[in-house]
């Protein structure tokens, strides 16, 4: 229980400090993102209208087309956006015999999250990086038998809670989540709860207890993660006299959170978002929409003035057609009231507002083209361009979401069997990147050197033969994603023998020596899959 209690009491610390960011997001989501599940300021309904007092749209559907495009450029659906490939410390030969079975186990890992729920939860997660500037994905292994081995869930922000480690990872993750007595029980069926929950199971199994999921990293990560379920007292629906209770305890391979920022300012953990840089202008631009609205109301309507002559009665006057209005004799009766001014002016000022929340949210250059052709070099131009707004979150967003997200995918399915056992440490093995973004740094670096390979040829023919012509194939190849099949092995032939086995080189280095050590694949709903300590 001692080690619990510090577990508590650093998920208390961390949620105390979470606390001054949630107005700041619940504002961003009001104005941006009003339909996501989860609230900051308390438990939402079920079917409950949001985004009542939302009057622009221009942010909502700017952050719309930034996360489509993120999509599109980072983790295309049904694309092959990444790739395992030998590493520098493999010789020529090894690296010819590797290549196949690398192959084969970036299809595997690839083909499990085409068939898996990937493409939806990753949207929605891009949709909280953009509005919240941190998101976090949970990567689940999914039970045997099902379409594909891996499951995955957007975790809201408002069940998030996260911490750096000593190492500076946000590897530290606490999620709560509410379930009924019922499925408690169901969950956890080997905890301890007390005589008073077990009482109310009988009587009322759909009333609601808090849990906290904790993930810790042990040593920074390099021997795992820790793992425990405990119930959350002052959140639960129910009276619970012990605040202590251990729901799990286990131990896991890689962390199943995959949390990752879109930008990170010194000294926070939470990461900051395009939209918390345009809210101000999102705000006005709401307000100047909302007073437009109402000024149109009044150029409708009208505002009217009446002589109070003991006949007209204001109370009782319908501005409806063919309506007949008493008056006093020699009275003005019923006259409109002549505006001060116009508001024309605000469709200005609203112009601008709308240009600036689609520029700050890159909505005006990641989003589609109006003209309706473009040249080859208007096309490299708009990819360069692409490339360096992105450049740095693509950056943060490779580190902090691509290379986990792999990691756990790989450990998964070597631990099924169905790839062969290998590190991915950069040296024998790497992961190399293929989506649409980084293959334009990938273009740009070819290019270079084929105009290295033009301007030899220009000085003389005799200056070609100092080319490493394999050399320069194997580069070119790696450099653009060529698959590994079409390209001739002139220094080794295959080993054909090692392919049908489905096994890397006889290398030691490359096999990854964690034989007998337990770990667990990730089930909230079976929690059996967990080592237990």
């Amino acid at each position: 229980m001692e080690v619990l209690e510090k577990v508590i009491k650093r998920y208390e610390r961390a949620k105390a400090r979470r606390s001054l960011w949630e107005g700041h997001w619940q504002e961003c989501y009001d104005y941006v993102l009003p339909q996501r599940e989860g609230s900051l300021n308390g438990e939402t309904v079920n079917g409950e209208k949001k985004g009542t007092n939302l009057y622009d749209g221009t942010a909502p559907d700017a952050a719309e087309q930034l996360a489509a495009s993120l999509m599109a450029e980072l983790t295309p659906p049904w694309s092959k956006w990444f790739g395992l490939t030998a590493g520098v410390d493999l010789s020529d030969e090894e690296k010819d015999n590797a290549s196949p079975i690398l192959d084969e186990a970036s299809d595997a890992i690839l083909s499990n999250l085409h068939r898996s729920n990937f493409a939806v939860e990753m949207h929605q997660c891009y949709l909280d990086l953009i509005t919240a500037g941190t998101a976090s994905l949970m990567f689940e292994e999914a039970e045997i038998g099902m379409n594909s081995s891996f499951k995955f869930t957007a975790i809201p922000i408002c069940d998030l809670v996260i911490d750096e480690s000593s190492n500076g990872n946000i590897d530290i993750t606490f999620r709560k989540s509410k379930v009924s007595l019922e499925a408690l029980v169901h969950r956890f069926p080997q905890a301890e709860l007390p005589d008073n929950l077990m009482e109310k199971l009988e009587k009322e199994p759909d009333i609601k207890v808090a849990i906290v999921e904790a993930v810790l990293p042990k040593d920074g990560g390099s021997k795992g993660y820790d793992y425990y379920a405990f119930l959350d007292k002052a959140d639960s629906e129910i009276n619970i006299s012990n605040d202590k209770i251990l729901l799990k305890k286990g131990v896991f391979e890689r962390s199943p959170f995959i949390n990752f920022r879109w930008l990170k300012a010194p000294g926070e953990i939470y990461g900051r978002s395009p939209v918390m840089k345009a809210l101000p202008d999102i705000k006005t631009a709401n307000k100047v929409v909302e007073l437009i609205l109402k000024n149109a109301s009044i150029a409708v309507t009208g505002i009217w003035q009446a002589d109070d002559d003991g006949v007209l009665n204001p109370a009782n006057i319908k501005l409806i057609p063919g309506t007949i209005i008493p008056k006093a004799v020699g009275s003005k009766g019923l006259s409109p009231l002549e505006a001060p001014g116009k508001f024309d002016v605000s469709q200005l000022v609203l112009d601008d507002l709308r240009a600036r929340i689609k520029h700050a949210l890159l909505a005006d250059r990641l989003g589609q083209i109006d003209a309706p052709s473009m040249s080859a070099t208007e096309v490299l131009e708009r990819s360069a361009e692409m490339a360096r707004i992105l450049g740095a979150t693509y950056g943060r967003l490779q580190s902090e979401l691509l290379t986990p997200l792999i990691m756990r995918a790989t450990s998964i399915l070597k631990r099924r069997g169905e790839i062969p056992s290998f590190a991915i440490d950069g040296h024998m093995v790497e992961i190399q990147y293929k989506s649409p973004l980084a293959k334009l740094q990938a273009q740009a670096e070819a290019t270079n050197i084929m105009s290295w390979f033009n301007s030899l040829n220009s000085i003389s023919p005799e200056a070609i033969s100092f080319i490493n012509v394999k050399a320069a194939v194997d580069w070119i190849s790696k450099t653009l994603s060529i698959p590994s099949e079409l390209i001739t092995k002139q220094a080794a032939l295959v080993n054909q023998s090692a392919l049908m086995g489905g096994e890397l080189p006889q290398t030691s280095e490359l096999i990854n020596a964690q034989e007998g050590r337990e770990v667990a694949p990730y089930m909230p709903q079976n929690q059996e899959g967990l080592t237990d300590e």
